[in-house]
């Protein structure tokens, strides 16, 4: 089990060297002289998204964002809320000599 950890570990390093080499010969080796067109401006962002999103996943071996072994969290409450109470509508009743409602 170690060992796979360790493989694991070294893997991570060996994809995070790498891109950190990649990122510097790319921009070593580039001169505001040279304009890029639009689709290699898109490759370049799109590679950098893929690049970012492997390297993220990387980094989160447990894949379980709330993971913490040293603390477990509680349980959500199991209260709820009282019910709303009733307020009966006031009667009202109509009045055909005056045309009009009145409380009864």
């Amino acid at each position: 089990m170690a060992i796979s950890d360790f493989a694991k570990q070294a893997r991570r390093g060996a994809v995070v060297g790498v891109a950190l080499i990649a990122a510097l010969s790319v921009a070593a080796a580039t001169t505001p002289a040279k304009a890029l067109d639009t689709g290699a401006a898109v490759g370049i962002g799109l590679g950098s998204f893929a690049l970012g999103s492997a390297l993220g996943a990387a980094a989160n071996p447990y894949y379980r964002p709330y993971y913490n072994p040293y603390y477990a969290a509680p349980p959500a409450p199991a209260y709820y809320y009282p019910p709303a109470p009733y307020y009966p509508a006031p009667r009202s009743c109509w009045d055909p000599y005056y045309r009009r409602y009145y409380a009864c």
